[in-house]
């Protein structure tokens, strides 16, 4: 359920060459939150989706059922542009469930969203305790508050807060 719109990393990289990877847990919630869809669908923010949360491209092409692997393929394909993204936005350094969490928080909602957020500014701001609270306003789609947002913000805050803890 992609809603794509459109600390500086540690030295361990991604393999598209993102200055940093995000880890397991941030990968399971991503995976845990988009689903699996082996053909495209329309999300609910108006996006050809594929896989794990994979926008079709211009020129991309599923004709046949994808499996499991080939969407998780494509989820790695996709998640240096979103780690590059924290990478640019924030400021200072992040232990791995932060950075984790705000890869998620990105990849569902693009990277406009972290970059004009109240989240981003607090994060930058040193104010790590604080932000916490901040992914708990991201539950909307349109006007309509949506049930699986409230879970993956919910799950976010708990990785993010793992991290700061």
């Amino acid at each position: 359920m992609s809603l794509h719109g459109s600390p500086k990393g540690s030295p361990k990289g991604s393999p598209k060459g993102s200055p940093r990877a995000t880890g397991q847990a941030g990968i399971s919630l991503i995976r845990t939150f988009e689903g699996f869809s082996p053909v495209p669908y329309v999300c609910p923010a108006g996006y050809p989706t594929v896989g794990y949360g994979h926008v079709v491209q211009d020129g991309e092409r599923f004709e046949t059922p994808l499996s499991p692997e080939d969407g998780e393929t494509l989820l790695r394909g996709d998640l240096p542009r979103y780690e590059g993204a924290v990478c640019r936005l924030i400021e200072v350094q992040l232990a791995d469930p932060c950075f984790d969490a705000l890869v998620s928080f990105t990849f569902n909602l693009g990277e406009g969203a972290l970059a004009a957020s109240t989240l981003r500014r607090l994060v930058n701001a040193g104010r790590l305790g604080d932000a916490g609270p901040q992914f708990d306003r991201w539950v909307f789609a349109g006007a309509r508050k949506l049930p699986g947002l409230v879970r993956r913000r919910a799950a976010e805050r708990a990785l993010w807060e793992r991290g700061v803890a």
